[in-house]
């Protein structure tokens, strides 16, 4: 791959050309990344993008915990936020400012020991706030959408945005973040709460998750979203008439492998790279199952992870999209 690192603007933080990005990724699959872009800071993440060539690909990544990256790997710049942005701060009114990186683990934790309840559901949650905001994660009936109270973005061409939560547009499993932009911060609201009842809250989530999800293998979490994206009233929650998982099991995908990349036999709904997967395996095993779920069921599943980035050369769906 053509690397364009010479042509891209200075940054404080890391410019690395040609980065490996399996090991950055939740499932450990993926091509490299074309140059991988992590800021020191929000001024120098403006700087950069205000000098960015609008023509260069740009690619906010988080920790990967709901993405397949190709084999292929990722074009342009591939940009990643770390410590400068993991910011945990409590505030006034039982709320939470939290920054991109910050994991949604870390902040329900933190959130709870000074009392604040309503950010339970982000202990299970693997992933951070900025991909919680970006993909309005939720479980268990409570979605990032129903906590936000603002957001800060920079957006592509560098410009810092402050969006409050009917600006971002929630809907299910999705927002309206503008194209390009990168999510820095996000100030959640709670409750009072007391810190013992929300840690023993958070320990039962965790227990209930790990009696019915494949935790400790490697899985982005669900692979497909319900088919009913919001109940009557318009707010999306976790009650549908339709379950993926339902449909996947009717479809006889439960279990299903193609390489090493296999459906959880503890939940049908987790795609798993049981060891030596590929990206590949990965994603033609999902539309393996979409496709069962069609002919038996009528209904076209919509992926809920994101699959991003070039299938390698030799990959004979390699000019598939």
């Amino acid at each position: 791959m053509t690397l364009i690192a010479d042509t891209l603007p200075p940054l404080r933080g890391t410019l690395t050309p040609n980065r490996d990005m399996a090991g950055l990724s939740w499932l450990r699959t993926g091509g490299p990344a074309e140059v991988l872009a992590q800021p020191a800071d929000r001024e120098d993440l403006a700087a950069f993008l205000a000098a960015l060539d609008p023509a260069i690909p740009l690619l906010p990544v988080g920790v990967c915990s709901n993405l397949i990256i190709r084999d292929g790997g990722l074009l342009g710049v591939t940009l990643r936020l770390g410590r400068g942005f993991n910011g945990i701060e409590i505030l006034p009114g039982h709320r939470v400012r939290a920054g991109a990186a910050a994991l949604d683990a870390h902040v329900a934790r933190k959130a709870g020991e000074a009392g604040i309840a309503g950010l339970e559901f982000l202990r299970t949650i693997p992933g951070a706030i900025g991909g919680a905001v970006k993909m309005n994660a939720g479980c268990y009936g409570t979605y990032t959408a129903d906590v936000v109270e603002e957001v800060t973005i920079v957006t592509r061409d560098g410009t810092p945005r402050r969006l409050s939560a009917a600006e971002i547009g929630f809907g299910y499993r999705s927002s309206a973040v503008p194209e390009g932009a990168v999510v820095v911060e996000a100030v959640l609201a709670g409750r009072p709460g007391d810190p013992a009842e929300i840690a023993a809250a958070m320990e039962e989530a965790l227990a209930r998750r790990a009696a019915s999800q494949p935790v400790t293998e490697r899985s982005c979490g669900s692979t497909f979203r319900n088919p009913a994206g919001f109940s009557s009233t318009g707010r999306a929650d976790d009650v549908h008439d339709l379950k993926a998982w339902k449909l996947i099991e009717d479809a006889g995908c439960r279990g299903l492998r193609r390489g090493g990349a296999q459906m959880s036999p503890m939940h049908a709904n987790f795609l798993v790279n049981t060891g030596g997967a590929t990206s590949a395996d990965l994603e033609d095993l999902g539309e393996d199952v979409r496709k069962r779920v069609l002919n038996i069921s009528g209904i076209t599943l919509d992926w809920e992870i994101m699959r991003v980035g070039l299938r390698a050369p030799q990959d004979p769906l390699a000019t598939a999209p």
